[in-house]
């Protein structure tokens, strides 16, 4: 069965479903869904069928895109309406939810900071994370205020309480990992997602359905799945239910989020195709997103992007989009330009497509001339400290192409970039998707240069996902990497040595990086173990890390915590101090890598 005929599930239905279950089907629940899996389905307008056997269907109604109420799962078995397969197949859909986030995701690891650049940045990143750390461990918050609002506003008590029943789940998920988090863990954390909504906290209610998606992934093996990412979304709900209760003013008011993004109006604009990409996500999102900029150099994106797969992603690039009357397609806009009258634009720059909004196709512009060759003039450590501090993540590079060279993810293509050895890594993992066969075919024009486009990768070597490029045989012709197809004919012969690239002297972060990881996929007991850690911590306070040993310490040993009542039976675990602790380590470790990232590529004094 494939995921992409079965129609959204509104949490709270399969979050109902799964607890009218008796406890004997919940046991039986997981294996109730993989068995599904394997049955047919059909999709005839607004009803989908799952032939349970010759003689038995299970339907789905749809309304408005989804499936919204109990109701609309209908089973023909004899044990219906209290069977398992209504809640296997509301258990086995996507999750309905708002959307996903503006921008495509981004990717893991590393570069090249010296042994006092990298003493310095792990100095940054312990001042700039103390605080972080304070708060997580002794249950502190900061205070703020907003224009309107009184500076001392505090949540609701079913704020406080939608909050709690957040972080108590994403523990749950923590606590099993995301081997042993099954339908029945995923439905109580959709069920506090649900609660978390109807409280007016669309920001704790989204991170948790993003939990939920990760999750179902990583257990799914989906091409799409990244445990980075399912690492940042349980941060995410942690960190949003646990700072939430003592926040106030402007920090309540950005942890409550908004459900929908504000779109102003921007009056006419003029833009010039820049590329696209195509978006697929572990959450059940597919489509493309296009990236334009004005005269300014400011960025406007146009998306497309809705429940689906690879075909989807694959094929939006060739829909027109969704903007005035314009009959352009994603991939003529990213080389084309658009004039738009009564603009409306979200913060991140995405552009509404309102019944008043008017656009028409315009000339384009190359990426050597005015006004897109601004972008490429910008110092690298300029971009890169944008991207750092809350800008878009987009580098802009004249790069030097100098070889491959083999890492546990793959192979990265490796070029020169303003002196630094940068690695430019595959995008997207999904084999529907051309950037692994085309990051390989680059590999093969050593010596080209070229611009690029790139999404900047935090981490302590100068990384980056490689987006868009020159064409190495035309330098007036571009390549979206995740769209188009490059050819061994199109290529140039290679002309440049390989590089080799040293061993370097970097901050082992990893080893509490890796205990953060371990844990959210196999959950507390593997890091419970006996001598996991051994010299760990040591190794960390001998290069100055004594923040980071101080985390590792205490996430060990929150993880081995068990004590035993007055007859030596074990007493259940502190869920609750596992999870604060590895959320000051999993909050650390990312203000850490950002430092590093910033020295890695020259950006500390830009910060």
């Amino acid at each position: 069965m494939s995921q992409d005929l079965l129609p959204p599930v509104a949490p709270s239905v399969t979050a109902g479903l799964v607890e009218a279950l008796s406890p004997r089907l919940r046991k039986r629940l997981d294996a109730g869904v993989a068995k599904l899996a394997a049955r047919p389905v059909v999709r005839e307008g607004d009803t989908v069928r799952i032939a349970l056997d010759d003689d038995t269907e299970l339907e789905l109604h749809v309304v408005g895109g989804s499936v919204t109420s109990a109701d609309a799962i209908r089973c023909g078995c004899l044990l219906a309406p209290d069977c398992l397969h209504r809640a296997a197949a509301a258990s086995a859909a996507p999750v309905a939810d708002a959307g996903p986030a503006d921008s495509p995701g981004h990717a893991p690891t590393p570069t090249h900071p010296s042994s006092s650049a990298t003493a310095s940045a792990a100095a940054t990143a312990t001042a700039s994370t103390s605080a972080a750390y304070a708060s997580v461990q002794e249950g502190s918050a900061g205070h703020g205020g907003v224009p309107g609002r009184p500076a001392d506003e505090s949540p609701d008590p079913g704020q406080l309480v939608a909050a709690r029943g957040v972080f108590d789940a994403a523990t749950a998920v923590l606590e099993a990992g995301a081997d042993g988090s099954g339908a029945v863990l995923q439905a109580e954390l959709l069920r506090a997602a649900h609660t978390a909504r109807l409280a007016g906290l669309p920001r704790a209610a989204a991170s948790a359905v993003s939990v939920v998606n990760g999750v179902r992934a990583a257990r799914s093996a989906d091409p799409a799945h990244r445990l980075p990412d399912l690492v940042e979304a349980l941060r995410a709900a942690l960190g949003v239910a646990h700072r939430l209760p003592a926040a106030r003013g402007a920090e309540l008011a950005e942890l409550r989020g908004t459900v929908r993004q504000p779109y102003a109006p921007d009056g006419s604009l003029r833009l010039y195709g820049l590329f696209s990409e195509p978006v697929l996500t572990a959450t059940g999102y597919a489509g493309a997103v296009t990236w334009t900029a004005d005269a300014e150099g400011r960025l406007y994106t146009v998306s497309d992007v809705a429940p689906g797969g690879p075909g989807r992603a694959t094929a939006a690039a060739d829909r027109a989009v969704r903007i005035g009357d314009t009959a352009l397609t994603h991939r003529e806009l990213s080389r084309a330009g658009l004039a738009v009258s009564g603009a409306t634009v979200s913060p991140t720059g995405r552009l509404g497509a309102g019944a008043g909004v008017r656009a028409v196709r315009a000339g384009g512009a190359a990426w050597s001339a005015e006004p897109l060759g601004r972008l490429w003039t910008a110092p690298v450590a300029e971009q890169v400290a944008r991207a750092l501090h809350g800008g878009h993540d987009l580098l802009f590079l004249d790069v030097t192409l100098a070889g491959t060279v083999r890492e546990a993810t793959g192979d990265c293509l490796l070029a020169d970039c303003a002196g630094l050895t940068l690695r430019l890594a595959t995008a997207h993992q999904d084999p529907a998707l051309p950037y692994r066969d085309n990051l390989r075919l680059l590999a093969a024009a050593r010596g080209s240069r070229l611009r690029i486009v790139a999404r900047l990768v935090p981490g302590p070597l100068p990384r980056a996902l490689l987006l868009a490029a020159e064409h190495p045989a035309d330098p007036g012709a571009r390549v979206d990497l995740g769209l188009d197809r490059l050819q061994h004919a199109d290529l140039p012969t290679a002309t440049g040595a390989s590089v080799a690239v040293r061993a370097v002297d970097e901050a082992p972060l990893h080893l509490l990086r890796r205990r953060v990881h371990q844990a959210v996929s196999g959950g507390r007991r593997v890091l419970a173990f006996p001598g996991v850690a051994a010299g760990d911590g040591a190794r960390l306070r001998r290069v100055g890390m004594g923040t980071a040993a101080e985390l590792l310490d205490e996430l060990h040993a929150a993880a081995a915590d068990r004590s035993r009542d007055a007859f030596g039976r074990l007493l259940p675990a502190d869920t609750d101090r596992f999870a604060r602790a590895w959320l000051a380590s999993s909050l650390y470790t990312e203000e850490a890598e950002r430092a590093l990232c910033a020295a890695a590529w020259g950006a500390a004094k830009q910060g």
